[in-house]
């Protein structure tokens, strides 16, 4: 084996162990965006903040932390898990999903109030 081989060869292998961990990085991410974005439709749709967080744990990778809260008419799902890999290579991945809530919506859908006619200015037929 010639010295250059012998220097090439680990230097391609670290390259090659590099790669692999960032697809395994990356794929965590997106699990850490799925799952914030299933946590926050299930809060939407005003299911149980325990229904809210499994469905959100359950798109997680392995050892995230999901944080739910409500501010005003939004729900905020948060999602927070450790890369895979060795410790050295340790990262924080992060994600939030942000989705109104639809007792929200229906107090302000115009449609609805115009069809039971308590719309106010946005009644159909209104006077401008």
């Amino acid at each position: 084996m010639t010295a250059e081989a012998a220097v090439a060869v680990p230097a391609l292998a670290v390259f090659a162990l590099a790669l692999v961990w960032a697809l395994m990085a990356a794929s965590a991410q997106i699990q850490c965006v799925d799952a914030a974005r299933a946590g926050a439709r299930a809060a939407a749709r005003a299911e149980p903040r325990a229904a809210a967080v499994a469905a959100a744990r359950s798109a997680a990778p392995e050892g995230a932390r999901v944080a739910l809260g409500r501010t005003g008419d939004l729900w905020r799902v948060r999602v927070e898990a450790p890369t895979p890999g060795p410790g050295a290579l340790a990262l924080t991945l992060t994600a939030e999903a942000v989705a109104s809530a639809e007792d929200a919506m229906d107090a302000l859908d115009p449609v609805q109030a115009a069809r039971d006619g308590s719309g106010g200015p946005h009644t159909a037929g209104a006077a401008p």
